[in-house]
This record gives C-alpha cells, structure tokens and sequence, in this order.
C-alpha cells in the first residue's frame, strides 16, 4: 500500500503502547522489533495509547518510533466520570403516625457528586506528557462517541492553546454527537480529523470525509485532501459495502453523493448553514438537530440510544449482551449496566477502552449474576480484573483502595508487571514437514511473539502450504517419481513374497516393473545375524517393491507384491 501511494499519503496503526496488539505487557526487545518490522514495511504514523492513560506504558514506545524513523502519535483515552450511583431513602407513605413510622419503604435518590477526575485540565495535562517525552502529533481518541459538541470545543481550543505539536480529533457517531463534535473541533482549531469514506461513515464509524468537506468549504477551511482520488476510492468502496452485506450492521446504504458534481437541495443546504451559525453560537442541541438532520437526509444510521445513555462503547455494549446470552440471563443486562460505574470505581476508575472496557463490561455481567443468587458481589472475578486491580495493566487514574485489592487479589499491595519474566515462545522443526521451522524469519518470530495461539496455527498452515507445494513441484519435475509415489500409495491385490521370518534389509536385487525367472535372487535380508537370500520361486513379473534397504521387518510382512 505505501508503494502503490508514492509517498503522497500516509498510513497509520494504532498499538496499545506496552501492551502492542495483545493482552500483556512486553518488552523493550518485542516493542522494538515490531516497531522496526512496521516502519521498514511503510507504516509511517503509529497512534500510541494506554487504556489507562498511563504514560509510563507509551513512553518507551514513543521513544523507539522516533528512533526508527516513523512518526509517534500520542493518543489520550477519552472518557467521563461514571454517573452516581443513586442511595436508597426512605419514603413518608401515606397513613396514620405508626404507619408512617414503621411504614416506609426505600426509595432512590442520587447521590451527592463525587470529585471529577476527567477534567479537560486532566487531557491537557496528559498531552503535555506526550509531547514533552516526543509525541509529534496529540490525538484526543474518543473511542465510545462521548466527546459532544461543547466539550470538544473546551478540550480542543486547550490543547491548541497548550501544546506545539498538531492536534487529532478521533471520534464515532454512535451516540449521535460525532458530526456536531466534529464542527466544533474544527471551529477550534484541530490540525486533523479522523473520517470515514461515504459508504462506511456515520453510525459507528467516524463522520463522512464527504460532509466533512461541504462544512470546511461553507467556513472557509482549506481540507488538505485530493477529494477526486476521494471519489475515485469511493466508487471502489461501494461494490465492497455490498459485499459485505452479511455483515452490515445497519442495512440501508446512504444516499449517493459527490460533493464535487451534485448539488445539494435547498433544504439541505440550509441545514448545512444554520448548523454552522448555531456552532459559532455555542447553541449545542441546536447544532445537534441540524446535523441530525443532515444525517437523515442522506439516510446514515440514527443514534444508538443505549449507548448515549450508558456512556460505554457500542463494541462493549454488544459484548455484554453476547455474554449474558451465552449464559441464559439476557434479562439481566439492565442490572449490569448499571453496575458498570461501581466496577469502574472499585478498579480505579479506568477508562473504557480496549482491554479494560472488555475487563469492566465482563466483570458486571459476573457481579450481576452473583446478585440474583445471592452471593457476595465479586464472588467470581475474572483473572483479567484481578491483573487489572493487581496493578499489572499499569496505573489506574485513582489509587485502588487497599482493602479492595486485597479482597481480591489477596494482598493490599499495588504490584505491577515485571517483563523481565516474558518468556520467548519456542519455535519448535517441524520434521514432519520437512525439518523447517514453524517461523521461518523475524518477522514471522515476531507474530509468534505477539499473537502465540492465533500466529501458531497460521504459520502452521503456511508451512504446510509450502511442504504441499514442494511435493507437487518434485512430482511435476519427475513424472516417474510420481508414477512411483502413485503406486506406493495403492493397494495391494497381487501375490504377495512374505518375509519368512523378521529381520533387516540388506539389499534389494529388482525394481518396480522387472520380469523374473525361477531361481532369481529378488533381495538379501539378515535374519539371526544371518544374511539370508530371497528367490523367485517362479517366473513372475515385480507389479512393486514394498521395503526399503534397511527397513526393519517382522516375520510374515510383505516384501514384494507381484502382478497377477
């Protein structure tokens, strides 16, 4: 891909700092290794983030992509404080005095607001860490689609205002804000925006590049994008939607659109234009409803509700439901997502991102199901939440409380991971193949480095498509070796000269086709340290010779197989 572009574009990857593509940390030699493999092969951006925003885990990476040649993304994990849990209070029922005393029953109320910790002053100082360690480009990655209108204008215009190094805004339209938010980040400064090609934009990816377009050029901002390749890579995508179809979530195709030749209706344009003055504005629900108005238009997926409201990403959300399905308590996804912000705050109050969001979501459905039978919550937790509260994933944004860690890790103290105990996976000769190795060169030992189970079975399978590939070479190369291998592989339904007793192969006299006289010696077998010949006890014709020189054989196996 970066051969066939020239050098006019870019491509990015994202990683997981010191975590990579996988679940545990590794160390400086994997990182570097993967790192140098990526950059040598054309990967020129790497968006580096930490599901904790713990900049201890991105560091070492930001420093080897600088090294290396490539250009270090830092990414900063967006996300909010978990709503209140809501405390029971009594509630006056209506009735005499005794009634009234005796009486009540629980009712809920919110509870007063704990300290906010994901403050924009919490992001801005995180940036600052990146770009002070060599970040040369801040993503604030909004991965749910929480980011709304007016906290992408604060967060943005503050980065500006506090960091050199240009500013990404990364963010989905699952809830419904990612087009509005955009406008605002774009109002405010933000050097680049993460979007999506027409027929796979809006829904749970990031906006349209196409609207996107329309809005910078009604304000005045100069997109640094060759929209007719745009078009071009859009005509390309259409048949790929389509194939796809299996798995479309949201079924319906947007309406055709090219921003360069068609023409928007008057209706349309109007929404365009009063979106853009109620931005400039600060008019949130506004700018909300004129962009939702957009999207409708042009037929791009609604906003997700569920998601809005439970302020967790849609891939979680979708993991939970698959979970409680598996087990045959579907009804208790209501209950677990409203345990989600008690296990957030009982790990520290982690950020829900790729790994912690699956660890989080996962760890809900279990307090959930300890619930209904009446256990005591975290009566199963998994080993990924016992690695997360453990400290193994890194610092979590608020110190775990000791009792807690100690009730479920069995000691109060905070131990983080040591990769001075990763272990190299083996790559073990495949004799049955050959005698090579599964990984055959360094980037192949790299796989087996990051993604052992998955990266064993594919190697597997390469090696076994090129021990096939061989064999069939060998056969198309030597057609009387083939036609051996062919008869070799037959059955046997010939007279048959049996070995009269066990022994050795010493030599073998004729060969596969041969015509025999009575007398002839077929082959030389030892037998009780006894070197034994084996004659044709007629004339015959050799159909196959069923051993080989120094094969070891036991007392009736078959020697030769005659044609009949």
């Amino acid at each position: 891909m970066s051969e066939a572009m020239k050098g006019r574009s870019l491509l990015s990857a994202l990683s997981r700092g010191r975590n990579l593509f996988g679940y545990v940390p590794y160390p400086d030699s994997v990182l570097e290794g993967f790192y140098k493999e990526a950059i040598k092969n054309g990967l020129n951006v790497m968006r580096i983030f930490d599901a904790l925003n713990d900049i201890d885990n991105v560091k070492e990476s930001i420093r080897l992509i600088n090294e290396l040649g490539g250009i270090a993304d830092g990414a900063v994990c967006y996300t909010v404080d978990p709503k209140p849990e809501p405390k029971p209070v009594e509630e006056a029922p209506k009735g005499g005095f005794f009634k009234r005393l005796f009486g009540g029953k629980k009712a809920e109320e919110p509870a007063p607001e704990p300290e906010k910790i994901f403050t924009d002053e919490y992001f801005v100082e995180k940036a600052r860490e990146m770009e002070r360690l060599g970040a040369k480009i801040i993503t604030l990655k909004d991965m749910a689609g929480l980011v709304n209108p007016a906290r992408a204008a604060s967060i943005i215009s503050k980065l500006k205002a506090n960091l050199k190094v240009p500013v990404d805004f990364h963010t989905h339209c699952t809830p419904g804000y990612g087009l509005a938010s955009s406008v605002m980040a774009i109002l405010n400064g933000v050097d680049i925006l993460d979007t999506n090609i027409w027929w796979f934009g809006g829904g749970s990816a990031a906006p349209a590049i196409e609207l996107i377009y329309i809005f910078c050029k009604k304000m005045g901002v100069e997109v640094d994008v060759n929209m007719e390749a745009v078009g071009a890579i859009r005509d390309e995508l259409l048949n790929a939607r389509k194939d796809l179809k299996q798995f479309d979530l949201a079924k319906e195709l947007p309406l055709a659109f090219d921003p360069l030749k068609d023409k928007l209706p008057a209706e349309v344009e109007a929404h365009f234009d009063a979106a853009i003055r109620y931005a400039k504005e600060g008019n949130e629900q506004a700018l909300l409803d004129e962009c939702h108005a957009i999207e409708d238009y042009f037929h791009f997926p609604k906003p997700n509700l569920l998601v809005k409201e439970a302020e967790v990403p849609g891939g979680m959300y979708s993991n939970m439901v698959a979970q409680l399905k598996s087990l045959g308590a579907s009804d208790l996804l209501d209950d677990a997502m409203r345990l989600i912000p008690k296990v957030r705050r009982d790990a520290g109050l982690v950020p829900l991102v790729t790994p912690t969001s699956q660890i989080v979501g996962s760890q809900a459905v279990s307090l959930a199901l300890d619930r209904k039978k009446g256990n005591a919550d975290y009566s199963n937790p998994s080993n990924q939440f016992i690695s997360l509260v453990k400290g193994e994933y890194g610092k979590t944004p608020v110190a775990v409380d000791p009792a807690f860690r100690e009730k479920i890790t069995g000691s109060p103290v905070e131990r983080p991971y040591d990769v001075s105990k990763y272990k190299k996976p083996d790559n073990p000769v495949l004799e049955e193949l050959g005698g090579v190795k599964l990984a055959s060169n360094n980037e192949e030992y790299l796989l087996l480095e990051l993604l052992p189970s998955v990266a064993n079975g594919f190697l597997r399978r390469r090696r076994q498509e090129e021990y096939d590939a061989k064999k069939a070479q060998e056969i198309k190369d030597n057609p009387e070796k083939a036609a051996e291998e062919a008869l070799a592989n037959e059955p046997i339904t010939g007279p048959v000269l049996s070995a009269p007793m066990g022994g050795r192969i010493v030599e073998i006299k004729v060969k596969n086709g041969q015509e025999v006289k009575k007398g002839d010696i077929l082959l030389v077998y030892e037998a009780m340290k006894m070197e034994n010949d084996v004659t044709a006890e007629r004339p015959c014709k050799v159909k196959r010779v069923l051993v080989k020189v120094d094969e070891v054989v036991g007392t009736d196996a078959p020697l030769i197989e005659f044609e009949k």
